[in-house]
């Protein structure tokens, strides 16, 4: 099995200061750091990065220029949508496990707002099935405005469910020193559409969606018994990685069978249920997906959702709190 021993992270919202290179290379560099490495020590590097914001579509070799004691070290970009920068964890984890390389840097960043604040919904859009998909009003929200619809018809009205879930990973940000948003907002406000808070596609108020941003994160991987050596490690006890079909058309989009059949996974091969989790940090890019993992992961059948938020059970102190550090909600999604 495989460990982290070393992380860094930027702040994350629009960091004009910063463009993608030197994202990529203060990750990389504190996480090294962190690690008690050398760069020298590296012997593979994954850079997680969605891109399109930019016309710079081979970040990569970004990472070497945090030391010249990288250059000529195999660096590799991975793109998985928003799955992007854990699949660069599975790349390393794999690159470890099959004993290819000892210590593997990771990376995941991302500049957004360098694009236009018309073309961010598009340029998404390409995460999604073009051939089917690549009219939908909205952009990229308009996908989960769908989503939220169709389960809005088939369960009945959400929208108090996805605003206390907008407010409690709110509330949850403004403890955290990196989140994008550090405000608290109320039930209220998330559930009441205003200028301040406009429908955005289908039942999605801005509440509801995650917020456009630029940001990184870097994490430094090695074998466990290696990782026992080291000060600090996290070991990952358990890791999943399945993929479903690509059109909406091809797959009940209300049901996130693939979210099911990962979370499956993962418990199977950390020996652990769900009881076992001290919390969960899950995708909230718009609160109906956060909705639909409580149903994937069996907090509540399908189309009980709502009831985990309502009672409360996801809230810090609750059965299970989601998003202690504030989600995709306060803290942004660059990655």
């Amino acid at each position: 099995m495989t460990a982290i021993i070393g992380w860094a992270h930027s702040k994350f919202g629009k960091l004009e200061a910063e463009t993608l290179e030197s994202l990529i290379v203060g990750a990389a560099t504190e996480a090294i750091a962190d690690a008690g490495l050398a760069p020298a020590d590296i012997d593979a590097i994954y850079v997680g990065n969605f891109g399109g914001f930019e016309k710079q579509s081979f970040p990569a070799a970004f990472a070497l220029n945090a030391s010249p004691a990288l250059r000529f070290k195999p660096a590799t970009r991975v793109e998985n949508a928003c799955a992007t920068g854990s699949a660069a964890i599975h790349a390393a984890h794999t690159s470890i496990a099959a004993r290819a390389a000892r210590f593997v840097l990771v990376v995941g960043a991302e500049k957004m707002t360098v694009a236009a604040g018309d073309q961010i919904g598009d340029i998404l859009l390409n995460a999604s099935y073009r051939a089917e998909e690549g009219d939908t009003p909205g952009g990229f929200a308009g996908i989960f405005g769908r989503i939220a619809e169709l389960y809005f018809q088939r369960y009945g009205d959400q929208s108090e469910a996805l605003a206390r879930i907008a407010a409690k990973n709110h509330r949850n940000g403004v403890a955290n020193p990196n989140a994008q948003l550090r405000k608290e907002l109320s039930v209220e406000f998330c559930n009441t559409v205003s200028d301040k808070n406009p429908l955005v596609a289908g039942p999605l108020r801005r509440t509801d969606c995650s917020l456009v941003s630029d940001g990184a994160a870097a994490v430094v991987m090695c074998d466990t018994e290696t990782a026992l050596r080291f000060p600090k490690a996290v070991h990952l006890r358990g890791l999943a990685h399945v993929q479903d079909y690509l059109p909406m058309s091809a797959r009940d989009i209300v049901n996130f069978e693939g979210c099911e059949v990962a979370w499956k996974k993962a418990h199977e091969r950390a020996v652990t249920s769900l009881a076992d989790l001290s919390f969960v940090e899950t995708h909230d890019c718009f609160t109906i997906a956060e909705l639909l993992e409580y149903e994937a992961m069996g907090l509540t059948p399908r189309g009980q959702g709502a009831r985990a938020i309502a009672e409360g059970w996801t809230e810090k102190g609750g059965r299970l709190p989601v998003n202690p550090s504030g989600g995709l909600k306060s803290k942004g999604h660059p990655i």
